[in-house]
């Protein structure tokens, strides 16, 4: 009896250990914009979500801006274990509240953000970007004893600047005699000098190879319609840059880039525009598969 046991009880650890794991849960948020109809059929959104769903071990919801609490209801927002985030003109339409509910996800590791293109200034990515500096300065002055750290921030500016800005983040440091360190924290603009849409061709080469998001990536690769943003951008430096942009006319961008935000993920993937089909090329739905499987890595 006692063998016979041993071997029921094998065999159910053979099938648990068999067992496929649970999907990766996405969802892709858009804000929809009428301009995106000139090059997908329904919506980008839609489009990246049609495209994925049928890779396996992925779950995927499309959501928008007009659906019921912005798309970001609660049950939405705890269901995700990625969320992929596309917008431009009406980043202000999603509340701060919202934006810092999924940060408090990213921070705690459940939930990883990946922003396309023009959610540069989206709000849960520019609270994302805001946080990632604060993390930056603490690690920075780490050695500064308890209550002697004294720190004010100064808000990203919103809005294009000169290329010879100040780049953000930045900070000013001033040390008191009593031994106080006080820093003014100049947060992130998120923004860059330069942009242009009139749809020219990017080359994008991978810099990182051996990152997770550049798997089965070719070492170069064109996009033969994209807008062009230009460096610098004004984003904390980024634990890993996966790959470059650059035109013909001479620009660049640092257009993959990935952070740690407390225990979880950011991605930024640059190329797009709302009427060019970036996201029908298989070089970049294959670098955000890439992205959404890093989650559980």
């Amino acid at each position: 009896m006692l063998s016979l046991l041993v071997v029921a009880s094998s065999l159910a650890t053979t099938r648990a250990d068999s067992a496929e794991p649970a999907p990766i849960r996405v969802v892709i948020w858009d804000e929809r914009q009428p301009e995106q109809k000139q090059a997908y059929d329904t919506f980008l959104g839609n489009e990246i979500a049609a495209r994925l769903s049928g890779r396996p071990g992925i779950e995927v919801r499309s959501v928008a801006l007009d659906d019921a609490e912005q798309g970001l209801a609660p049950e939405i927002l705890d269901w995700a274990e990625v969320i992929v985030w596309w917008s431009h003109r009406r980043n202000h339409d999603v509340p701060v509240e919202k934006a810092r509910q999924i940060v408090e996800r990213v921070r705690a590791g459940r939930t990883m953000y990946v922003g396309l293109h023009s959610a540069h200034w989206a709000r849960p990515f520019t609270e994302l970007m805001d946080e990632r500096a604060r993390e930056d300065v603490r690690r920075q002055f780490a050695d500064v004893p308890e209550g002697k750290l004294v720190i004010t921030e100064v808000p990203g500016l919103r809005k294009v600047p000169a290329r010879d800005a100040r780049f953000t983040p930045a900070t000013d440091v001033a040390k008191k005699p009593d031994g106080t360190v006080a820093v003014t924290l100049h947060l992130p603009g998120c923004i860059f000098p330069r942009f242009r849409n009139d749809g020219k061709p990017s080359t994008v080469k991978v810099l990182a190879g051996d990152h997770p998001l550049a798997a089965g990536l070719p070492a170069e690769f064109t996009l033969p319609q994209t807008e062009m943003y230009d460096e610098p951008y004004h984003v904390p430096e980024p634990d890993a840059l996966v790959a470059e942009e650059t035109w013909e006319a001479g620009e660049r961008f640092r257009s993959v880039m990935a952070w740690r935000v407390g225990a979880g993920k950011v991605v930024y993937i640059r190329p797009g525009h709302e009427t060019f089909p970036v996201w029908k090329n298989d070089h970049m739905l294959r670098l955000l598969e890439n992205a959404i499987r890093w989650q559980r890595r």
